[in-house]
């Protein structure tokens, strides 16, 4: 990799308005030497403090629920900093194909916030879109993967609200995306308070969002005071009449799955399994996808999981389909309709998509699970892009 390729996004630091300077190589590699030493000390410190409830465990030969929660969440954690890391290190690497296609940002927008309104209600957090269509020519994959990270990055600080807006700059005409959220509660910022040093939200969250937007083209410009962020990021492509800039080779009418080698990575399936070595054989299969995999024992368990927050596809060994499993596919279904769920079958080599005979689950034999799940995941993710 191209240490220079790594921090050279179109964007700025808090509360600068204009893309900063390329760095020059040596500088590009002290940023990615920060970055390596933030991921590091991200997953060494989560995995530290399981480590100690692990001890814990061991000596006392018992866990109550609060620290088996605080363990989960503490491994979990870690992971993230892990992916994120991959994610980065994918993105920058420039080995990226990008299909661009014409896509409605505002439809897509409305897509992620409604997939992710179990989480933001459940920590507390009201969102407040106002969209304006606007119809853009970027890579699906992502521009989901970007949406989603600008939303994981203000969950992250927000106090209440999140503002999203969508609407069309005067000239040139080019759509924007603004994200604005309170970083400190009122009650807590005086009047002649500075704004937060820019570290205080630059996490590993928002490194991931540097770089999907510097890799998909798109400026952004950030301003911190000392109550508020506000996030701008700008559409160059935005789809008119007339597309000046676009051949015909570089856009695809409706939807081309990318030739990314992970185009979905970072999309969190949850298995839904009592076997292990069927778990075994999902999560060997599904190795490659740099997805985010969870495995519950039971429908009542992925009802638990899925309270606080949905998962982007759900994966059922077919003996645990029945009324339970009936009812939360058509709870999950009535809030997202576009929610995947693939069916393991027992017995058999086919793929079956959802949609066929009428049916909204996707089917995939336990025989064909190597070489099919891998593409019948991909497929139906990416309809819902």
């Amino acid at each position: 990799m191209d240490m220079s390729d790594l921090e050279r996004p179109a964007t700025a630091a808090a509360s600068r308005s204009h893309p900063a300077p390329a760095p020059d190589e040596g500088e590009a590699a002290q940023r990615w030497h920060r970055l390596v030493t933030e991921i590091g000390a991200a997953t060494a410190t989560q995995l530290s403090s399981a480590l100690e409830r692990i001890h814990t465990l061991i000596t006392s030969g018992k866990i109550d629920r609060a620290s088996l929660r605080a363990l989960r969440d503490e491994v979990d954690g870690a992971r993230q900093a892990g992916m994120i890391g991959q994610q980065i290190a994918r993105f920058a690497s420039g080995r990226l194909r990008q299909s661009h296609e014409r896509l409605q940002l505002d439809e897509t927008l409305k897509g992620v916030l409604a997939h992710r309104h179990r989480e933001t209600q459940a920590r507390g957090i009201v969102l407040k879109p106002a969209l304006k269509q606007a119809e853009v020519i970027v890579d699906a994959s992502l521009l989901f993967s970007l949406l989603n990270t600008v939303l994981d990055w203000a969950l992250a600080h927000a106090q209440s609200n999140i503002e999203f807006r969508i609407d069309i700059k005067s000239w040139p005409q080019h759509a924007q995306l603004v994200c604005r959220f309170a970083h400190r509660p009122a009650d807590q910022v005086a009047d002649h308070q500075r704004p937060p040093e820019p570290a205080a939200l630059e996490s590993l969250t928002w490194r991931l969002l540097e770089q999907t937007a510097w890799t998909m083209g798109l400026p952004l410009d950030r301003r911190d005071d000392a109550l508020h962020s506000t996030l701008t990021i700008e559409f160059p492509r935005t789809a008119s009449d007339e597309i000046e800039g676009v051949t015909a080779v570089e856009l695809d009418e409706g939807f081309a799955p990318s030739t990314n080698s992970k185009p979905l990575a970072g999309s969190h399936v949850l298995v839904v399994s009592s076997r292990r070595e069927l778990r075994v054989q999902i999560r060997d299969a599904l190795r490659n996808m740099g997805l985010i995999i969870d495995f519950v024992g039971s429908v009542d368990e992925a009802a638990e999981f899925c309270r606080d927050g949905l998962p982007h596809a759900m994966i059922i060994e077919s003996i645990q389909r029945g009324e339970k499993f009936a009812n939360l596919r058509e709870e999950i279904s009535n809030e997202v309709p576009d929610f995947v769920f693939i069916e393991i079958i027992e017995e058999g080599n086919t793929f079956e998509m959802s949609g066929f005979s009428g049916s909204n689950v996707a089917r995939v034999g336990r025989d064909v699970i190597d070489s099919s799940l891998p593409s019948a995941l991909m497929f139906e993710l990416s309809k819902g892009l």
